[in-house]
């Protein structure tokens, strides 16, 4: 595959990594494994944090927890991410650690309140009062905008989360600008469409769902109506994105407190995913559920990405098709081994 500006191969190559201290929270998660697994190969001296063992996890299955540091504990607990930072010397971090299910947000508000929104200030905090910090790579969403009228976003447009899961990635998002604004504290932003990719086994999810489903012979699940509009992101796009953002922070000062959507700028609605995985899986002959019982949801939304392109030159390496191509043979391998 031909590989572009921008691809997850060709970011790192310098060797701007080798060595580097590096905090990733949230290592065990879709996005999370996947950048330690590039920053491994890159060379960097990664530390995770991690909360809870999840062996299935991609970071613990392919064994890439093994390679690397790990402080146990919780994101809110800002004396064990200034003991980290401090005794580690770190230099870069990844903030991902979050909750990240809506259904589990409109569940559990405030345990999704309390990892968004807490665990956010807890790590700027302890990256203030660290003297080795020098860039922070902050996770918010495209999900911090809200609902508006007028699509695709930019960064200009408000941040204006009605439900308990925008509303965490609006707060934290806003608690970032806060820290880079008042302190200057070296921290960016990124707003990235919906993740997809091996390693995801959050079944609910529209992507592994469908997948397992069609690789099953079983009718997939649509829990919304499925005519909600998303932009997807294949995760070694984000992964490309993260490690963009933070060798541009690093060289170019005023970047800091800026955010960046990443993402296609393209408008698929989640019946029309559901389509072209079967369709991509063999299975056609398979009718979608539609159960329309999501909640609390946007319907609407996919960002545009040219603040991306133009000030750090990135754009996705993956087209949709390519990328579920390649998470498809991902969930062929791990399935057809038990998983």
């Amino acid at each position: 595959m031909e590989q572009r500006q921008g691809s997850v191969e060709g970011v790192g190559m310098s060797g701007f990594w080798r060595d580097r201290p590096t905090l990733v929270t949230g290592g065990t998660g879709l996005l999370g494994a996947w950048l330690v697994r590039r920053l491994v190969e890159l060379g960097a001296d990664v530390v995770c944090l991690v909360r809870d063992w999840s062996p299935g996890s991609e970071l613990v299955r392919s064994g890439g927890l093994e390679r690397v540091k790990v402080v146990r504990g919780d994101i809110c607990d800002q004396a064990l991410l200034e003991r980290a930072l401090g005794e580690y010397e770190t230099d870069t971090v990844f903030h991902l650690a979050a909750q990240t299910i809506v259904g589990i947000a409109n569940r559990n508000p405030v345990s999704t309140f309390e990892a968004n929104i807490q665990g956010t200030w807890a790590l700027l905090e302890a990256a203030r009062r660290s003297p080795t910090v020098k860039q922070i790579i902050l996770a918010s969403s495209d999900k911090a905008y809200g609902t508006h009228e007028q699509l695709p976003y930019d960064e200009d447009t408000p941040l204006q989360g009605r439900h308990p899961y925008d509303v965490s990635k609006s707060c934290a998002d806003l608690i970032a600008h806060a820290y880079a604004e008042s302190y200057q504290l070296p921290v960016a932003i990124t707003r990235c469409g919906n993740f997809y990719g091996g390693g995801d086994l959050n079944w609910n999810r529209i992507v592994p769902g469908t997948i397992r489903s069609a690789l099953q012979g079983q009718r997939p699940v649509i829990r919304s109506d499925g005519k909600s509009i998303r932009d997807y992101l294949f995760v070694e796009d984000g992964v490309s994105a993260y490690l963009t953002l933070a060798e541009a922070l690093a060289s170019r000062r005023e970047l800091t407190g800026e955010a960046f959507n990443f993402g296609h700028n393209r408008q698929v609605t989640v019946l029309e995913l559901v389509q072209q995985i079967l369709t991509a899986c063999g299975r056609e002959d398979l009718e979608p559920e539609v159960r329309n019982e999501a909640s609390n949801e946007i319907p609407h939304q996919y960002l545009d990405p040219t603040k991306a392109e133009r000030v750090l030159e990135w754009k996705p390496a993956f087209t949709l098709e390519q990328g579920l191509e390649r998470t498809i043979g991902w969930y062929r391998d791990v399935l057809g081994a038990g998983l």
